[in-house]
This record gives C-alpha cells, sequence and structure tokens, in this order.
C-alpha cells in the first residue's frame, strides 16, 4: 500500500503541473487558427508559455487546483478502505509540497482545513471490473469553470434560441446556449462534457464522465457523433474566443453521453472545463501498487510557443502603482496595461470583510488582484508564491463598485468580466477593470517579485489579502471609466450569433 500512495502522489503531481497531449493538440489547433495580433493571439501566446513553465518548474498550471475528483476501477477483492487512506494521505503531501493549494472550505463556518481534506474532499469513486489491474483517474476542475456547469430542463426557453423540445434538436440547443452563456468567465477556450438523461444527480455525473474521454476519440454512437461534431464547428462561430476577448475559437472540444431517464424528466446536463484541462489516469500493479502505464499521453506533443512575438493591435500603458486617476481616465477597452509595483490580492472573504471594516492597508490609489494563490513558506519564515493566475471576477459583483468608492481603489484585475453595478462604479469612481490570462498561474507567478505581507491570514490562504510587489505584470482593459465593456460587447455579438441556430437541423 505505500507503493500504491506513491503511485497515487505521482498522478496528483503530474495531473497538476502537466498538461495531457490531447489537450495540448487541441490548444495548438487553436493557436493556428488565432488571427495574428489579436488580442486571443496574445492570450494564447501566454496560455501556451504557461503550460511550458509550469512543466519545467513542476509547479500548477492553475493555482485554482479544483476538488481532486479520483475515478478508479479496481480488481474483485481490492481493498478500497486502505486504498481510500492513501490517496487521502497523497493529497495532504501533495498539498504541503504546493502542488494543489488548499481548497477544503467548511461550509458552515468558512474553515480552510488547510490540506485539501474534509467533509466530500477529494472526491474518491471506486467500481469493480473484472480486469487485472486497477485503473486509477484524476481530474482537477478548478471553480471558475464548475461555476458555468448548467443543467436544462426539456422543453423548455432559452435565450437567443426560442424553445428547446423533449429531441435532438432541443438537446443541440442546449448545449450550444451553455457555450453562449459560459463567455469568458470558465477561462474559454474550454472542453464540454455533456450527460443526456437521468436525474438531476446521474445527469451532471455523466456529464463529468464525459470528460474522462480522450478528447480525439470518437463516438460510437452515430446521432451522437453528428451532434458533437455539429457543435464543435458551429460553437466556434460564436465569436466568443480565448478568454472572451473574441476570436476564432471557444471550444476545444465536446463529448456527449446518454443515460435513460424517466418519463417526467428530460435533462440536459453539462459540465464545462476550462483551457487547462487537468486530468489523467494511470494503470497500476494491484500486487505491487506501481504505475505500469500513464493514459492521455498517447500521441504526439504538437504544442509549441509562437515562433517569434506577434505584435498586439492595441497600444501598450506601462502604470506605476499607486495609480492616479487622471491615469485611469487615459485608459480605454482594448489597451494592454502593464504595471509595477504593488497589488493586493482580494477574494470572495476579503470583498465581504471591507464592505464592514477598514481596510488593512492604504488601498487608495492601488490595485487589488482577484487571485487565490498557491503560496509556500521558506527560509527565514519568508512567503513565496508558486502559482498566481486571476480568478472569477463576477463573484465579487455585490461588492466591487462600493469597494472600490470607499477605499480609492483604482485597478481591478481579474478574468472573465464584471457586471452593470461595477462598470457605472467605474465610470462614476474613475475605476478600470484588466482582464488576466485565466489558468495562467506560473506566467504571473514569475511577475511576481516578493510578498511584502499578508493580512488576514485567518481566512485560508487563498482568501487571505497577499501584498505583492510586481514588475511586468500584463492585462488588458475590458471594462473602462467611460462606461465601456468589452464583455457587454462580446456577450451582445455572440447571442446575435447563436440565434442564427434556431431553425431545426436534426430530427
Amino acid at each position: 500500500m505505500q507503493q500504491f500512495e506513491q503511485s497515487m502522489y505521482e498522478l496528483i503531481v503530474e495531473t497538476s503541473t502537466k498538461l495531457p497531449k490531447d489537450a495540448k493538440r487541441a490548444i495548438q489547433r487553436a493557436v493556428e487558427a488565432e488571427s495574428a495580433g489579436t488580442r486571443s493571439a496574445m492570450a494564447l501566446e501566454t496560455i501556451t508559455n504557461n503550460i511550458k513553465m509550469a512543466n519545467d518548474n513542476v509547479s500548477p498550471i492553475c493555482q485554482d487546483t479544483g476538488l481532486p475528483t479520483f475515478k478508479l476501477k479496481v480488481p474483485v477483492g481490492a481493498n478500497q478502505i486502505e486504498m481510500k487512506k492513501a490517496i487521502r494521505h497523497a493529497i495532504a503531501q501533495a498539498t504541503k509540497a504546493g502542488k494543489l493549494r488548499p481548497n477544503s472550505v467548511d461550509s458552515l463556518f468558512g474553515d480552510n482545513s488547510g490540506d485539501n481534506l474534509g467533509e466530500g474532499t477529494p472526491v474518491i469513486k471506486f467500481e469493480q471490473w473484472e480486469k487485472d489491474y486497477i485503473d486509477a483517474r484524476l481530474m482537477l476542475k478548478g471553480g471558475g469553470c464548475e461555476n458555468k456547469n448548467i443543467q436544462y430542463s426539456l422543453p423548455c426557453e432559452l435565450e437567443g434560441l426560442g424553445r428547446a423540445g423533449r429531441d435532438l434538436d432541443g438537446i443541440r440547443k442546449c448545449i450550444m446556449h451553455s457555450v453562449y452563456q459560459a463567455q469568458g468567465q470558465g477561462c474559454s477556450a474550454g472542453f464540454i462534457g455533456v450527460g443526456i438523461g437521468g436525474d438531476r444527480t446521474t445527469g451532471y455525473e455523466l456529464a463529468k464522465e464525459q470528460l474522462f474521454r480522450n478528447n480525439d476519440d470518437v463516438n460510437p454512437i452515430a446521432e451522437l457523433r453528428a451532434l458533437e461534431e455539429y457543435v464543435m464547428e458551429h460553437a466556434n462561430k460564436l465569436g466568443v474566443g480565448t478568454m472572451g476577448f473574441g476570436g476564432e475559437t471557444t471550444l476545444l472540444g465536446c463529448k456527449v453521453g446518454v443515460i435513460n431517464r424517466i418519463p417526467a424528466s428530460f435533462f440536459v446536463s453539462v459540465a464545462y472545463n476550462c483551457w487547462a484541462f487537468r486530468r489523467l489516469g494511470v494503470a497500476i500493479n494491484p500486487e505491487t501498487g506501481a504505475i505500469t502505464d500513464w493514459m492521455y499521453q498517447e500521441g504526439e506533443d504538437t504544442l509549441k510557443p509562437p515562433a517569434e512575438k506577434e505584435e498586439i493591435e492595441n497600444r501598450e500603458i506601462v502604470l506605476q502603482a499607486p495609480i492616479t486617476e487622471e491615469q485611469i481616465r487615459e485608459l480605454r477597452v482594448g489597451d494592454v496595461v502593464i504595471i509595477n509595483g504593488m497589488m493586493y490580492t482580494g477574494r470572495d472573504a476579503i470583498h465581504k470583510h471591507l464592505m464592514d471594516n477598514d481596510a488593512p492597508v492604504d488601498l487608495n490609489g492601488q490595485v487589488i488582484y482577484h487571485c487565490g494563490p498557491v503560496v509556500m513558506k521558506g527560509e527565514n519564515e519568508t512567503w513565496h508564491i508558486k502559482a498566481a493566475g486571476p480568478t472569477t471576477s463576477i463573484r465579487e459583483e455585490p461588492y466591487q463598485g462600493d469597494i472600490m468608492k470607499r477605499f480609492g481603489i483604482r485597478a481591478v484585475i481579474g478574468k472573465g468580466g464584471m457586471g452593470a453595478k461595477t462598470l457605472a462604479a467605474l465610470q462614476e469612481h474613475g475605476g478600470v477593470y484588466l482582464n488576466a490570462i485565466g489558468g495562467a498561474a506560473q506566467y504571473y507567478a514569475e511577475c511576481i517579485k516578493s510578498v511584502e505581507g499578508v493580512d488576514l491570514l485567518q481566512f485560508g490562504i487563498p482568501e487571505a489579502m497577499w501584498h505583492l510587489k510586481v514588475e511586468g505584470f500584463k492585462a488588458v482593459v475590458t471594462m473602462d471609466s467611460h462606461g465601456n465593456s468589452l464583455h457587454q460587447e462580446v456577450d451582445k455579438t455572440s447571442l446575435e450569433k447563436l440565434a442564427e441556430h434556431k431553425e431545426k437541423v436534426f430530427n
């Protein structure tokens, strides 16, 4: 069992730090399809560089290592109780080593366990089979893409598409709508798994099961194969693009499965996964516990960074924090901003805290970064950032505008954009929203030169306020102080393109 635990530790580390080859091939196709010099091309360049950095550094591809989900098929007679204990030990060890971010939070009291162990975490599912080896697979699915999962109950009315009935064409409409509604908040371009049928629980389980399929496989059911091909072709014409910046690739993979249902219910469940498609698998000898083979690593590794740096079509502006209102008013949607100086992380707990309490530091003219980093304590009790990409910003919509005005914050960095309340506050107060590249945890960690301090650590490492000194931190203005929002624009145009798919396609 000791060797099995070591094998599970290796699976966790590899899944967190190395993207599988089928996902890399999908990303390379997106790189080749994208027009040079666009914001999406810049985002894809950052993504490809980040994948290489994570591999070289053996550090998390994305700082949000999600809720680890294990699926194991084991021979009859395997001791599942001891295997579960070994997996939990491996999870705690990987968290301590900085390969996973501590993500297990008590739902009632908000306490972070610190080791990714808790009631319901990690998820470990066993299935017996008659083969003579263990098939162990792991998926690390972050919160940003998990929040864009969606479930439809047919028949229903869909924005842009009208009525979706209880047939293959209604299913098609639901899948197309699921891609539209994710926009850039799930770190597009992404992968989707679709479950047709079941109840609400088994439908979602089936959808996530599809994400364990190889992205290059062919659906054995002809009707579902045609449906997958239709979605892949037409979803990429919606124009959402990488990070929601607009562009040629919105979807990297679509896998659909079906199970029976009861007459009264017809569910279509969609599990959305970001471009950082972290799932791997191993075959294990049940006698020795040793790994005998790796899964999802067949075929060529074709991913490569652009041969030479492309010139971005928008201007670049360098800002030194603290930032003045005059500097902010000069920025326009589409500008590429490079920040030097200080920035302060703030997620859900920080924003809620700041609504009723003073800030622990002077935030006037400063930058708030929606980020829950992976942080390790080194020698001399100093903190080191191991991974630090942006989290999805829309969760802070109820707080953001009020906090910016109260404390004089001039810039907010996150991913996926924010809503009308924040946009109005940016215009009134003189603020700006900057969209960083979701999942690029190693790229941004390299921009962080030091941790100057930390406050509110009682909220847990992901939710604390980290004081970061940065250099060359690049992001795109997607909401400015003049009432302009790239997110609103892309949402509007992609909805118009979605409406082109109202007419019946499948009988």
